[in-house]
């Protein structure tokens, strides 16, 4: 049987690791050819070598955009089209309101919302140029949604990316594009970013545990369970859904 994403090319970014990587292998195994993107270049090409000819690897740093139009047009010339766009590439600092630096907050800032804005626009200008149509899938976070007390940059960005999504879904919609727009909300994922997180206090396996209390299922999220939603909303069969939010939280928002 074909694959849910059968013919697709998808961009995704902070590909090297993570919720990254699990979407890009996913996408893989549903028949997407896929170009890796992240700053991390000696585990970018370790993947693309991992997938194979299916995947090939660049640099891009989502905050630079002479970067974006380098590597988005590097992608066009080698795999002809640009199907889905995965802005994923996103970084956490955890102090509170009055521990954070201004420097931190800008740059908190300009990975995880400067970056989207900019993979938003020059993924639509790429998916204008194979017939208007396509999906972009911004990753934000439960963060986005409720506040965080020790993390007030991640959580104005991420908030920041759940209504940039809505204005580039009706932008999009009224220009008459079938480019939709649409973002996804994980709660605490085992992934490396969660990894630093949990060791801020100690072991972080005892950070884990106490994460988890607050997720009513009890358990972190699995890379593989955001990445099955990634797929979702890459694929058709999502295709009457934009400007809307896929929420992965154990509950955590329904309290």
């Amino acid at each position: 049987m074909p694959g849910r994403v059968e013919g697709k090319v998808a961009l995704v970014t902070g590909a090297a690791s993570g919720l990254g990587a699990a979407a890009a292998r996913m996408l893989v195994r549903e028949g997407a050819r896929v170009a890796l993107t992240d700053v991390n270049e000696e585990a970018g090409q370790a993947l693309a070598k991992e997938l194979g000819m299916t995947a090939r690897f660049w640099r891009l740093d989502v905050t630079r955009e002479e970067d974006w139009v380098a590597v988005v047009d590097s992608v066009l010339a080698t795999f002809d089209r640009l199907d889905v766009l995965v802005n994923n590439a996103g970084i956490g600092i955890a102090k509170d309101v009055e521990a954070l630096s201004l420097q931190e907050w800008r740059h908190v800032n300009a990975v995880n919302l400067d970056g989207v804005f900019l993979g938003c626009k020059h993924g639509i200008r790429a998916m204008k140029q194979c017939g208007a149509k396509g999906s972009i899938i911004n990753m934000s976070s439960v963060a986005g949604l409720v506040g965080a007390p020790s993390l007030p940059g991640y959580c104005a960005s991420k908030g920041g990316v759940r209504l940039l999504t809505k204005s580039v879904a009706l932008h999009c919609a009224k220009q008459g594009y079938g480019i939709r727009c649409n973002s996804v909300h994980p709660v605490f994922v085992d992934t490396p970013m969660v990894d630093s997180l949990a060791s801020l206090k100690g072991d972080p396996a005892v950070g884990k545990q106490h994460m988890a209390k607050n997720i009513p299922i009890g358990r972190l999220g699995e890379p593989d369970e955001v990445a099955y939603a990634i797929i979702y909303l890459a694929s058709d069969e999502s295709r009457l859904m934009t400007g809307s939010e896929v929420i992965l939280d154990g509950g955590a928002t329904a309290q």
